[in-house]
């Protein structure tokens, strides 16, 4: 765990520092936007690889993760409050199955 976090626990204290000088030149912004465009790519294809291609089988398995994806983003639902109901509706469509 130590040769995992340190180097970046030890980049971060290095350049905390400078990090205001950084912050306004023009050029570390263009970077530090490219950098969060590369990690959004990133996390996209970490969500499509392993979660996407083995959960979304069927257009209920979509119209699902879409209705939990709505009531996280637009109606702002604690992701626990999601899980809870997921959970009761799973459970009661297989008991009325």
């Amino acid at each position: 765990l130590l040769a995992i976090y340190l180097p970046s626990a030890l980049l971060v204290v290095g350049i905390l520092p400078f990090w205001h000088a950084m912050r306004a030149n023009q050029s570390i912004q263009a970077a530090l936007r490219g950098i969060n465009a590369v990690v959004v790519g990133i996390l996209i294809a970490a969500l499509y690889q392993p979660i996407w291609t083995s959960a979304i089988h069927a257009p209920l398995d979509l119209a699902l993760a879409l209705g939990a994806v709505l009531l996280l983003v637009v109606w702002r639902w604690p992701a626990w409050g999601i899980i809870a109901l997921y959970l009761v509706g799973g459970a009661a469509i297989q008991l009325w199955r």
